[in-house]
């Protein structure tokens, strides 16, 4: 497993770009909540310990994992003041291919509206074997992918600016 011996909450604070005055949107998905909550304040946390004032996160909340293109979509066209979205999701094996379409779906929309918005969005929806690898990595043994996440919100939010600025 990629995340074996590695704990996705762990980052170099002095790596992070200043993220005081950026703002941020976080989809939600409600499917499998114990977890997306776990991701969410992963997320939340690392913002606020980096400086993202309150009021500058947008939470918005979508039925499942396949919903999070949607609703991110939406929100790319509703705060064109964002500076990064991050996707939570989780989608957990089952016994049929609905794992697999949910999945695929849900990276191919994210990486559509990456294309082709200039607002990115980070993709943090863990699609794992069970609840137990859901849970190490929503908050426990292993850290918090949202954390991770948010970190890298932060980091896209900030080549955003510099391509700007070299834009003209």
């Amino acid at each position: 497993m990629a995340t074996e011996g590695k704990n996705l909450s762990q980052y170099d604070k002095n790596t992070i770009p200043n993220a005081k005055d950026f703002r941020f949107g976080i989809v939600v998905s409600e499917w499998n909540e114990e977890i997306t909550e776990g991701l969410f304040q992963g997320a939340f946390d690392a913002w606020i310990e980096n400086n993202v004032k309150k009021e500058n996160i947008v939470r918005w909340n979508v039925p499942g994992s396949f919903e999070l293109i949607y609703g991110c979509k939406k929100m790319q066209e509703s705060f064109e003041m964002l500076d990064a979205i991050v996707a939570v999701g989780n989608v957990i094996q089952g016994e049929t291919k609905h794992f697999d379409f949910v999945c695929e779906g849900v990276t191919q929309g994210i990486k559509d509206l990456n294309v082709q918005s200039d607002i990115p969005v980070i993709f943090c929806v863990l699609t794992d074997n069970n609840i137990e690898q859901s849970r190490a990595r929503s908050g426990g043994e292993h850290g918090n992918k949202g954390t991770e996440a948010a970190i890298a919100a932060i980091k896209m939010a900030q080549l955003r600016k510099d391509a700007k600025f070299y834009k003209g």
